[in-house]
This record gives C-alpha cells, structure tokens and sequence, in this order.
C-alpha cells in the first residue's frame, strides 16, 4: 500500500467538527507529585531535595509506568482524525473505535473511545495538535498518507512536526486506491476521453482533493505528468466528504479521492468512477477499469491509514492497543465493514513494522517530490 510506480499547497484553515466532545485531561495538582515522592525515610542519609526528587523519581518510574499501562484505559479516549466527518479515514475511525473499546473493555463494559474530527492542510493541523498531547494513551491518531507522508514530502514549510519521531506508531489498519472521479453529469465516459479535453484545454478544467499535498494531490500531480504534461486548476478541500459535495454539485471537473469516500457517491449514482489507481481493478467495483488499462501503463497509487499516538507512549500502552487492533482486524464481521466502506484491512503486524513501514513510505514520497520536480500549490 501507499506505492507509487513509474515516476519517479496551499492548506486550508483548521476546521474542528463539534460532533464530539475532546477528552477531558486528568492534570495532577503539585500536591500530588510531592504526596508520591516527597519525604525521605527516617535516618536516610541528608540529601539536597533536588537530588532527592531526582533518585525517587527516577526509581519509581518503572512501576508507575507499569501501573498506569495495566489500569488504561481508565478514562476516555480521543481517537483524532485530521480530515472532516464522512471521509475515508473518518469512516475507519469509527469502525476502529467502536471495535477497539469493544475489545479493550472489561467487566465495567466497553473502554469508551471518541472520534474527534480536526480538519484542515490536509491532515496537518489535527496531526501538529495531537503531537502536542500528552503521551499518556487519551489521545491517539488515526492518520492518513495524506498527514505522514504526502504532505510531510511535498510542504514541509506546512508541517512543522517529524511525522517519525513526534508520534509512536501502534499499528497499519488498513489502505486502498485511488479514484479518478467525475459528476454524475459529466460527459466524459472514459479516462482517454478526460484527458484529451484536458490537453486541449490547458488551464479550463478543475480538479478536487482533501488538501494540497495530500495523497490525491500528490495523485493528481503524478497524472498529469504522466499523461504528457496537462495543466489543471487544483482545488483543495478540508476532506473527502467535501470533495465529494462539491463533485456532485458540479462544482469541479473531476477529482481524485480514496476508494472510501468516493464508494457511497458511486453507489448512490451522485458521480462516476472513471478508474482506480492500483494495478488490480477492485472487488467492490469491478467495472471500474484501472489506470494503467485507460492508458497509462503501470500506473499505481494507494494510500493507507496508521494508528499512531503523541511519542512516548509507554511501551505497554503501545502493547496493549496493537494487540487490540490486531484482534479487531481479525474479525471478520469487522474487515468486511472496513472493507465495504473501501479500506482493505492490512494484515498483522507489530509497532515496529508500523514504524518501518512509516520511514519507508516517507523517504519514498520525498524522491518522488525531489525526481519528479513538483511544485505542488494550487495551479
């Protein structure tokens, strides 16, 4: 997932949906921090009350981290996704955090898991506000190509944050193609016939995706390269969900959009899908051709969903949530969910892998920017 074969913005203001409510925080008075490490025991050795604080803190902390790590989740638990309601990764958010507290509850029922939406450049303001959290398991990420690895590549000046080393990668959820997409309306029938009024057009036609330098601007771009270089005005949005309002409107030529978002919009006959971006047509529309079959020969993009918290997690939250995942993954009842709402379900995997997956899809993005000489904006 998340490969581009053969190839080698401008974001929009933070937007939060008020659908839910953030987690409260637990901020322990001072009062508490001297109740567990002040006071030295009787005839102990005099010491200066820096050093004092420093040994016991440095002593205890393993069992404290072990403790809070068995008692998580004790309180309620942010799931953020950094795109709008209704898209492709909020769509797995919340298959994601009903199973997930189904799984990590116990006798006093399921964990309670929320899904907070904090949208805007593409991913990147909800993943700047969540590597600011504290890393004590109440707020996790579900994160996109889009917010680790697309944009990150593309408009570093835009993320200020190491996509790497300011989060603790849990586990890969899952991923599929892209769609190239049109009106319902549109008249074109195929890819070749898009891309010859394109070409004889430079400039008029406008084409949509969740922000610039998300994974279908990046998308997007690769196209227009690859089919000779076209000239398109990009237009970027603050979600799938809003990309695909405005393509059913009319508001745009076409767009390129996750298989997520796009699927209820095909399915309801609100837009045409024209092809997909993997080399395999996908199960869910069989009829949808691939790009390399409309004339772009080894044509390949997918993208992919991670669940990562704020660094630093203790190691046996991190345990205890990639467990979780894989059970829920394991479900079928729950991979055929996923699998409907247009993400595949990836297969097992350890924090570690999730992490080297992660360095891998970066550094690959960054030479496709650097090779391919993208300018990526709206243009």
């Amino acid at each position: 997932m998340g490969r581009l074969r053969n190839a080698r913005g401008n974001g929009q203001a933070n937007a939060r949906q008020p659908q839910w409510c953030p987690a409260p925080r637990y901020d322990l008075p001072a009062s508490g921090f001297r109740g567990i490490w002040g006071g030295a025991s009787p005839g102990s050795p005099a010491m200066p009350l820096p050093r004092r604080l420093l040994l016991a803190a440095a002593l205890a902390a393993p069992a404290l981290r072990t403790a809070r790590a068995e008692a998580w989740p004790d309180r309620v638990v942010t799931l953020v996704v950094p795109f709008l309601a209704g898209g492709s990764t909020d769509i797995a958010a919340r298959i994601l955090a009903e199973r997930l507290g189904a799984v990590l509850g116990g006798e006093a029922g399921p964990a309670r898991i929320v899904v907070e939406n904090r949208s805007g450049a593409g991913g990147s303001v909800g993943a700047e506000w969540v590597r600011h959290r504290p890393a004590d398991g109440a707020t996790l990420m579900l994160a996109s190509a889009s917010a680790l690895a697309t944009n990150p590549a593309a408009l570093p000046q835009q993320t200020p944050y190491d996509p790497i080393g300011d989060f603790t990668q849990i586990a890969l959820i899952g991923g599929g193609p892209i769609v190239l997409v049109v009106p319902a309306a549109s008249p074109f029938g195929g890819v070749p016939e898009l891309l010859a009024a394109i070409r004889a057009a430079p400039g008029r036609y406008t084409w949509a995706t969740s922000g610039a330098g998300g994974i279908g601007h990046l998308t997007g771009e690769y196209l227009k390269l690859q089919a000779g270089g076209l000239k398109a005005e990009h237009v970027p949005y603050r979600g799938g969900s809003a990309v695909m309002e405005a393509l059913a409107k009319g508001e745009v030529d076409y767009s390129l959009e996750v298989l997520a978002s796009t699927a209820p919009h095909i399915r309801d006959g609100l837009s045409r899908g024209l092809a997909v971006s993997a080399l395999q047509r996908h199960p869910l529309f069989p009829a949808i051709p691939t790009l390399a079959e409309s004339g772009l020969p080894g044509f390949e993009v997918t993208t992919w969903n991670m669940l990562v918290a704020p660094a630093g997690l203790p190691p046996g939250i991190v345990a205890i949530l990639a467990a979780g995942v894989r059970k829920v993954l394991a479900e079928e009842a729950t991979a055929q969910r996923l699998a409907q709402a247009g993400v595949d379900p990836a297969p097992p995997g350890s924090p570690a892998e999730a992490r080297a997956f992660l360095v891998t899809e970066l550094a690959k993005f960054r030479g496709i920017v650097a090779q391919s000489g993208l300018e990526l904006g709206r243009r």
